[in-house]
């Protein structure tokens, strides 16, 4: 931990889902994957009261994270919810309570990992982020470019909102490589 700043590894299973384009006429009719999230436990605990920027590392963390923290929410609408429903829909997050902290968030799901006695926690994602989400735990982003019509283009330009064009017509322009082994972008909000 050099300079205050710490890294943690959070694993999300990915699937076919994550690079499927989408062929829908509407991006609400795109049918994501669930794909299966592993997180060790001090990493939520961590989490609960962490009060610096969050920087992520590629959108299959930044899925993972946010799901996280949706998940938390979802735990306090639902007290009693069972180990077999956690998992987060598609549109969930844009349905549950809007208005939660990210420390009460993490605080309940490390407080309901606890009570179901589970020391790392397994769970299911298929969130879409769109323009329009609002992020709750990530404010700093390093990621490759992205291929148009796949949600990670939409993740990214939910992200940086409307300036997603000019940095993407400026790797353009510049014979920057795109996909997984190309070149990569450090984005804030």
């Amino acid at each position: 931990m050099q300079k205050g700043i710490s890294m943690h590894e959070i694993t999300l299973h990915v699937g076919a889902g994550t690079f499927k384009p989408i062929k829908s006429v509407s991006v609400f009719e795109h049918k994501m994957h669930s794909e299966l999230m592993q997180v060790n436990r001090k990493i939520i605990t961590m989490l609960t009261g962490i009060n610096k920027p969050v920087v992520a590392v590629g959108t299959t963390s930044v899925r993972t994270l946010e799901s996280l923290y949706w998940l938390g929410v979802k735990i306090l609408a639902d007290k009693k919810l069972p180990a077999s429903d956690l998992r987060l829909g598609q549109w969930e997050a844009y349905e549950l309570p809007q208005d939660i902290s990210m420390a009460e968030s993490f605080r309940a799901l490390d407080q309901w990992l606890d009570r179901n006695t589970i020391p790392e926690l397994f769970a299911s994602t298929r969130l879409l982020i769109i323009p329009g989400y609002r992020f709750r735990v990530i404010n700093t982003l390093i990621t490759n470019f992205h291929q148009p019509g796949s949600t990670l283009l939409l993740l990214v330009a939910a992200f940086m909102g409307k300036s997603w064009k000019c940095t993407y017509q400026y790797a353009l322009d510049n014979g920057f490589r795109f996909l997984s082994y190309g070149d990569s972008s450090l984005l804030f909000r």
